[in-house]
């Protein structure tokens, strides 16, 4: 059952989720809008320790669901997800699901949900790592951070020139994956470089002007240990005085006409292959 129902977009307690659309906001008080019934029920499911959530539910968690009717019949298994993991559901009107959504077609369910990013010094394992260098695109980051998961990474970190993963467009990008794996906020590429150098994690940039080719990279075995890939801006690459602070920079193969390939795309050969001979060693 609904705890309260929001029938006016001029309610306060609307206007404040509203507000969490603005990165300012986000920031101020740690907190982001899920939306979608994908979205809500992988959040709710890594509060109650489900899939591969590393997160503390006390840590980190849904703080409350807003959700039409219509919504709340269909998804029943969100209100319970919800009850089971003491976040208080509320009904809506379809004219505040529209104030709060950030989709011109709503799905009819949003949380609020508390930031779950972590330090990267928190960071325990890195075999498979992505840092996302000056990557602006919210759908590539959150398609990147999706594939990531997909593929098995131990961590994503999305660096202080990239966009903000609690974008709303990035969150439904991710497709429920920003729930399942330690993502870190915000620091500087060459430090994110140095950590996973660390840790002992060969660290090649993704490169179409590279000039190693990704399959003899993986023939000569150097995807076989731990390996972090650093991804660039989608219409410039990465920086010359980035590259340099990697092993090298690594190029996709290309058989047929095309240019080049698109961020997602290259990530996401990027990372199967290197998951694949990881597997294989």
């Amino acid at each position: 059952m609904a705890s309260h129902e929001f029938t006016s977009v001029r309610s306060p307690r609307i206007k404040g989720v509203r507000r969490l659309a603005k990165r300012t906001f986000r920031q101020r008080e740690r907190r982001f809008l899920a939306e979608g019934p994908q979205a809500v029920r992988e959040a709710l499911a890594a509060v109650n320790g489900g899939g591969r959530s590393p997160y503390d539910g006390a840590a980190h968690g849904v703080v409350e669901v807003y959700a039409t009717a219509e919504a709340m019949q269909r998804h029943i298994d969100l209100l319970d997800a919800a009850h089971t993991a003491g976040v208080p559901t509320h009904r809506v009107s379809l004219d505040v699901m529209s104030e709060l959504a950030q989709t011109i077609t709503p799905q009819g369910v949003i949380a609020v949900c508390e930031f779950v990013d972590v330090p990267l010094e928190k960071v325990t394992d890195a075999r498979l790592a992505v840092v996302l260098s000056h990557v602006r695109d919210p759908g590539n980051a959150g398609t990147v951070l999706r594939t990531a998961d997909a593929a098995g990474a131990d961590v994503v970190v999305f660096t202080d020139a990239s966009v903000d993963p609690y974008n709303g467009k990035c969150v439904r990008a991710s497709a429920g994956s920003l729930f399942h794996l330690p993502v870190v906020v915000g620091v500087p590429v060459a430090r994110a470089i140095d950590f996973l150098h660390e840790a002992g994690a060969k660290v090649w940039a993704a490169d179409g002007g590279g000039d190693r080719d990704l399959h003899q990279v993986a023939d000569d075995g150097a995807l076989d240990g731990p390996v972090g890939w650093v991804f660039g801006n989608e219409a410039w690459g990465l920086p010359e005085e980035t590259v340099r602070l990697t092993d090298g920079a690594v190029s996709v193969p290309i058989y047929g006409g095309a240019e080049s390939l698109n961020l997602a795309t290259a990530a996401a050969v990027c990372l199967y292959t290197t998951a694949r001979q990881q597997r294989r060693a």
